[in-house]
């Protein structure tokens, strides 16, 4: 029979992280049933790249008026107060990672978010901060 952990008294390392102030005892059984669920290194290295590319106020602002409409490059630089190939730049590390896509229209390049998975994310994200604030 599995005793249950009892509740340890916390103390803060430097860095104020709360840890055991006693080695508390492991249960390996249940430690084990957690690795089919802990996320493979693989997929978080991809994730933490992934986001990494959203670490980028430019690239938030571009992403939060693409979640309201399809725009072109020119469009977005005046928006942005950018210039046009700091923008482009901006819009290829998105796309880098399938987050905008594009479409030509002439000599122009319409811009919009990949699909609604970005959409979700973003405004996710927004809520999140919004009830945390």
């Amino acid at each position: 029979m599995i005793q249950p952990i009892q509740t340890a008294q916390f103390i803060s390392d430097p860095g104020g992280t709360p840890q055991c102030e006693s080695h508390c005892p492991v249960h390996l059984d249940q430690i084990q049933q957690l690795h089919p669920e802990m996320l493979p290194l693989e997929k978080a290295q991809q994730m933490a790249e992934f986001f990494g590319t959203l670490a980028d106020p430019t690239r938030l602002r571009l992403l939060s008026v693409l979640a309201t409409k399809e725009l072109c490059v020119c469009e977005l630089a005046t928006i942005l107060k950018m210039s046009e190939s700091a923008v482009s730049h901006q819009l290829r590390v998105l796309r880098a990672q399938r987050l905008v896509k594009y479409r030509k229209e002439g000599r122009n390049v319409h811009y919009s978010l990949a699909d609604n998975h970005v959409i979700n994310l973003y405004r996710e994200v927004a809520e999140h901060l919004d009830e945390t604030s």
